[in-house]
């Protein structure tokens, strides 16, 4: 059964550090003996105690007492460790070394305090220095995993709520088809299928060549052509400059949607949808206008998908690399993204 405990989760290179620490220790101490020998069991138990103080506050001390802000608490126990680690170690090896001066605090207990307790106090703390530090950087990467997960889990809701929604639009495109000639129909069908399998089949990926992106709002546009008459002008600019750059796919095309659903209808005065696409100081640049009808308005609310959706996607996908404007005039609206693309 998994355990939790971490002196289970005691690992090997935890033995290897100390026994590294143990050697250097060693052999910078061992002159200061008459015997090897006894260099070495002084070095053994000047390492267990010290391995003992930090495991000890590490795995009890922080997590049951620093980390829940028992600081007091902590401070008191951390203290109180020191002072009896430091006593013991001073009484065996006094008594090791047959050296009743090692541990007798009546004489020169500056000397004990200096020997022992300092040094005990730095070495400790500085474990649980690196402690914390090891335990931040973990949290920080859970942190940042949390919030990938939830972002990819938001940005798949919000491309399952746009794809029924071009499905629906373009069927309805086809349909204004049914009572027209064959050929347009099949010109129709065959880009609606085109569409489809872009979006069933293309868009695995994060990220897909701005070119397949843009051979979809083509398809897109072309059938929205079909459905209107000669009283309307729909135009489409691309500059070749964009060509190569990665997008998060389905983020255009509610902008052109949206010029389609809200033009105008005038019999008298021009309508017309302008579609632009290309790159300005090194940035990917969108512009969409179309002309309006005088009492329409355009809804950026809670209300409607389209650009709602393009806004909080932009924040997931590109924070801080993207620009969206939205200007509404009496007679047209005009939208401008820019995005620093790779």
């Amino acid at each position: 059964m998994y355990n939790n405990n971490p002196f289970i989760k005691y690992r090997l290179h935890h033995l290897f550090f100390w026994v590294a620490v143990f050697f250097v220790w060693y052999y910078f101490r061992v002159d200061d003996y008459a015997e090897k020998a006894t260099a070495f069991r002084v070095t053994l138990i000047k390492v267990i105690d010290l391995a003992m103080m930090i495991y000890i506050t590490n795995y009890v001390f922080v997590p049951l007492l620093l980390y829940r802000k028992k600081f007091l608490w902590f401070g008191f126990a951390f203290v109180s460790l020191i002072l009896i680690s430091s006593i013991v170690k001073m009484n065996i090896l006094g008594r090791m070394l047959n050296n009743p001066a090692l541990y007798n605090w009546s004489s020169n207990w500056k000397g004990r305090v200096y020997d022992n307790v300092l040094p005990h106090f730095f070495l400790v703390t500085a474990g649980v220095a690196v402690k914390l530090l090891f335990d931040y950087s973990r949290l920080q990467r859970r942190v940042m995993e949390i919030a990938k997960e939830k972002a990819e889990a938001e940005l798949n809701f919000l491309k399952s709520q746009i794809n029924p929604h071009f499905i629906f639009n373009s069927l309805n495109s086809v349909y204004f088809l049914i009572e027209k000639e064959n050929k347009d129909a099949r010109t129709a069908l065959q880009k609606f299928s085109d569409m489809l399998r872009y979006q069933l089949y293309e868009m695995n990926g994060a990220r897909i060549p701005i070119e397949k992106e843009v051979a979809f709002l083509k398809d897109y546009m072309d059938l929205q052509r079909l459905r209107i008459d000669e009283k309307y002008e729909v135009q489409f600019n691309l500059d070749k400059s964009v060509n190569g750059l990665q997008i998060e796919p389905l983020l255009l095309i509610p902008l052109v949607e949206n010029a389609f659903k809200y033009v105008s209808h005038h019999t008298g005065k021009k309508n017309f949808v302008h579609v632009s696409i290309g790159r300005e100081n090194g940035s990917f640049c969108l512009e969409v206008e179309n002309s309006k009808e005088d009492h329409s308005s355009l809804n950026t609310g809670t209300g409607g998908i389209g650009l709602q959706n393009v806004q909080r996607r932009l924040e997931l996908l590109y924070p801080g690399r993207h620009e969206l404007k939205i200007r509404e005039t009496a007679d047209n609206f005009l939208v401008n993204l820019k995005i620093q693309l790779s």
